[in-house]
């Protein structure tokens, strides 16, 4: 039994370590350490910051589509933490 906690412990650690991997973050002086977007997130926030400087769509539109993409993000790397927790317990 308590090999099995020892594993999920390791497990939980060596994701943790993935995830902080996949993150960037810059050290400011004033803020400290402010975490940014995978690249791929970037660009996309870059293109709707684009259209939405072209006035292609207007600034309230990007604005909504930045924040669901955001919300969609955060929930599916959620969903998946839980799958993963729930297969460890297995």
């Amino acid at each position: 039994m308590a090999q099995r906690t020892s594993d999920a412990e390791s497990q939980s650690d060596a994701v943790q370590r993935v995830r902080e991997a996949r993150s960037f973050a810059v050290q400011l002086p004033v803020l400290g350490r402010v975490p940014l977007p995978r690249p791929e997130q970037l660009a996309f926030f870059a293109a709707i910051g684009l259209l939405a400087a072209v006035e292609i769509i207007e600034w309230p539109v990007a604005v909504t589509i930045a924040a669901g993409h955001i919300l969609l993000t955060d929930q599916h790397n959620r969903a998946v933490q839980e799958i993963g927790e729930a297969l460890e317990g297995v």
